[in-house]
Parts: C-alpha cells; structure tokens; sequence
C-alpha cells in the first residue's frame, strides 16, 4: 500500500452528511467503493497530509506543521496538531477539520486521479479544507473552485489506490 491508509466507508458517509454534502451528485454517483484513501504519501509512520495541522488552515488561515505530541489516530491515519488546543477541537468535531477528498490534491481529484499536495497550496471554500499539488495547480483550482468540487464529489467515491500518481 506504501503510504496509503483508507477510511471506512461508513466514515465517508458521516462525513458527507456532516459537511452539508448529503443529496449531491455523491449520492447519485452510484456504489461507494468498500474504502476510501486518505493522504499519507511520503509517511512511512502513517502520517495524514504531510503533518500539517488541519484545524490552523481553518481556524488560524495559515499551515502549521503539527508536532507528534499532539496526535490523534483517526481511521487508521495518524493526525498531527501544532498544539494541544487544536488536537482537541479536532477530537470534538473532527469533520469540521478533515480535509476533502481524503487530504489528496482537489483539482487532482476532480480530473480522476489522486496526488500528493504541498502544504502552502490550500484553500477554504463554504468553510471546508482543500489542499492543492502546488501553488500553480490552486491558481487553477480557484479559477473555479465550484465547478471542480462538483467534478471531485462525483469522482471521489470512484477513486482508491489504483488512481495514486
């Protein structure tokens, strides 16, 4: 698997009720494939989006590399926060903090495949986390975040470990 972990499927399902996602064109897109990836290319620990902290992207707007001290597991991936406070608002509602797409690249997964993302490359659209491959790639991203994310919720549920470049 090198460097993938994989969220249940009962996990994605909560999640996409919790974000406001529940009757899009995810639920229409057909069978939900048995797991779904989340980001922990480059890990050989484990470690979702290259260690950095989701709650700072969403509360402080900035990425801040979280310290193993302040980790969480959370389906199988390990979590990492730049401070205690972080870690436990994410333990308190962690799909509030959970990155789309599993933490792979947006724009990626809205063109059918799964990549890895730089920490710099991120945005908040309607109060969730999307990570970009890079600083170019978000410049595409925010071109039209709308249409990609409906690209992206149609693909996702399609994508797993064969989809990783």
């Amino acid at each position: 698997m090198s460097g993938l972990l994989l969220l249940n499927r009962r996990g994605l399902l909560l999640g996409a009720a919790a974000a406001g996602l529940a009757g899009t064109a995810r639920a229409a897109s057909g069978p939900l494939p048995k797991t779904i990836p989340v980001n922990t290319l480059g890990s050989t620990e484990g470690v979702a989006i290259r260690g950095f902290d989701p709650v700072a992207y969403v509360r402080e707007g900035v990425p801040r590399l979280g310290l193993a001290e302040h980790s969480v597991i959370r389906d199988e991936a390990v979590w990492r926060f730049a401070s205690a406070e972080n870690k436990a608002l994410f333990a308190a509602d962690p799909l509030r903090y959970l990155p789309a797409f599993g933490g792979f690249c947006a724009y990626g997964t809205s063109r059918g495949y799964l990549v890895k993302i730089e920490p710099e490359a991120w945005s908040i659209v309607a109060g969730k986390l999307y990570l970009n491959y890079d600083l170019a790639t978000r410049t595409t991203w925010l071109g039209d975040t709308r249409s990609y994310i409906a690209r992206a919720d149609r693909l996702w549920p399609t994508l797993g470990e064969r989809d990783i470049r």
